[in-house]
This record gives structure tokens, C-alpha cells and sequence, in this order.
């Protein structure tokens, strides 16, 4: 986690079948390796979005949020701006040519550019025993008129069915998904870990605000809007046996760091799901 996608292979533009030579090229040299699972996305420019990275809750800790009230106003092509998430090695300019670029081709070319890769990087990754995990966009919704297409249960059909194969397969992040109330999370679970097509589950909580914004939560139930148990639930029924991890967490105990991946708070996480996944295996018998 993770080998970026090139813009110009999102895009399919200028040197794309070089670059999709790298990218198989890249799978092989980890699966020598011995690595078995490889996560990347297909979100145009930035990974993840957010608005401010030190809010504060009133246990003391901070944790990553996006607020639609912060975005107002905010305007890339006009405006110097850099939030949480953004590439920091696009310079302002670079920055604006990418969105224009996204802008043009829009949705659908978008996912003409992502079946492309399909074809050309799962065969790969099915000679070499390699599963290729999409990661959703953070957040499922447009930012700034980019397109945006691993966002609902809808496009994760779409998507699965433009190279059906074992190789690939989601990296299903209910923070990421579970940013947009639409989105059903223990369902989606069930239904894709039962077909097989998770091969990384990135586990954590949100809380959504009335206006869609968001808050990173901690990874307890009572602490967002995701109920973990059920999430959990579904991967121990469908006899999931991927990779799991806590995913982003708060800043706790006055730890410092990168925003967003607090080691204190990431480890009660990982404790927290372990339990959930005895408690949930333990109820199947």
C-alpha cells in the first residue's frame, strides 16, 4: 500500500503504455518479494480530501474532518490553497492544469482511462498471484468538479465487472465510503466479501454532520455514524481471512506526528477490531 497511478494513465495522455509497462513492471518486482496484495486508486490529483487536520474534541484529542462551511470559497484554479491530503509535491500551477485536464475528459472517459489499466495491469497481477486492491475516493463525492467514480455500490459493480477476475478486487474503506449516508457499509461488506472481492479491509469510523460534513472519529460505534460490529459481523460470516487494519485514527496522549495516523490511537483501534472479530467468530459456532 500503495503503487500510485501516473496522472497520464488516469488521464490517458502522452507517455500512458510507457507507463503502464512501469506499473506491471512494479507488480512483478514486489510479488518476488512476496508481496500478495497490492492497493492504489484512481482519484484524480488528490488522495484524500479534508479541511482541517488538528480538530479538537473535548476529550483533548484531534483528529482530521472535512466541514462543506471551510470549502466555501475555496477555489483552486483562483486561489493558492493546499488542504489536508494534497500532494505537496504539485506546485500550484501543476495543480490547476490537472483539474482543467479532469474537467475535460470527465466521468466517463475516466472510466475508459481505469478499464485500460485493468487490461493491461490484472493479467499481470494474476500471473504473478498478485490481488490489485482499489481503494474508494475520500470523500465519494466530487471535489472541486473532479470527477469521482469508486464512490457507491452502484460504480463498485461497474467497476468489478470491466475485468472480472479473482485479481481484482476492492480495498473496501468504510471510513471513505461510509463519509456518504447513501452508502450502506455492513451491506456492501457482506456483499462483496462473500463474492470473494475484498482483499484489504481498512476499518475505522466517521461521523457525519447534518450538512454531509464529516469528523474522523474513534473506531468504537458509539463514537461515529458506522456501526464496527456489523461491519466486522459480515467479514467474520463471509469467512474473510484478507488483510485488516485500523485506518487513520486521532491524535491522543499528546502525541505528535502526521495527522491522521497517530500510532496510540491506530493501536486501541487494532485492539478494538480484534475483539469484535473473536466476539463475532465465536457467536458463528
Amino acid at each position: 500500500e500503495s503503487i500510485p497511478v501516473h496522472e497520464n494513465i488516469k488521464l490517458g495522455r502522452g507517455n500512458v503504455d510507457e507507463l503502464l509497462e512501469v506499473y506491471c513492471e512494479n507488480i512483478r518486482r514486489c510479488a518476488e518479494y512476496g508481496v500478495k496484495c497490492v492497493t492504489y486508486n484512481f482519484m484524480p490529483v488528490f488522495d484524500w480530501t479534508r479541511t482541517q487536520l488538528d480538530k479538537k474534541a473535548a476529550d483533548g484529542s484531534t483528529s482530521l474532518v472535512m466541514y462543506w462551511e471551510q470549502m466555501k470559497g475555496l477555489d483552486p484554479l483562483k486561489d493558492d490553497i493546499h488542504l489536508p491530503g494534497w500532494d505537496s509535491s504539485y506546485t500550484q500551477e501543476e495543480v490547476r492544469e490537472l483539474i482543467t485536464a479532469y474537467g475535460e475528459i470527465g466521468e466517463e472517459d475516466l472510466w475508459k482511462n481505469l478499464e485500460k489499466f485493468l487490461k493491461k495491469v490484472i493479467p499481470v497481477a494474476e500471473e504473478c498471484g498478485v490481488k490489485m486492491a482499489i481503494h474508494p475516493d475520500d470523500p465519494p463525492y466530487p471535489i472541486f468538479g473532479l470527477p469521482r467514480i469508486i464512490t457507491n455500490e452502484e460504480n463498485l459493480d461497474r467497476f468489478l465487472a470491466l475485468y472480472d477476475s479473482p485479481a481484482n478486487c476492492l480495498c473496501l474503506c468504510t471510513g471513505s465510503l461510509g463519509c456518504a449516508e447513501s452508502n450502506d457499509i455492513p451491506a456492501m461488506v457482506k456483499k462483496y466479501a462473500e463474492k470473494d472481492r475484498i482483499a484489504f479491509m481498512h476499518i475505522r469510523n466517521v461521523k457525519i454532520m447534518e450538512d454531509g460534513s464529516f469528523e474522523e472519529r474513534a473506531h468504537l460505534s458509539s463514537c461515529g455514524s458506522l456501526d464496527m460490529y456489523e461491519v466486522v459481523k459480515a467479514l467474520a460470516e463471509a469467512g474473510y481471512d484478507g488483510y485488516v487494519r485500523p485506518d487513520h485514527g486521532r491524535m491522543i496522549w499528546g502525541e505528535t506526528g502526521k495527522p491522521g495516523y497517530g500510532l496510540f490511537d491506530r493501536a486501541l483501534g487494532a485492539t478494538y477490531i480484534n475483539g469484535l472479530f473473536e466476539a463475532c467468530e465465536k457467536n458463528l459456532k
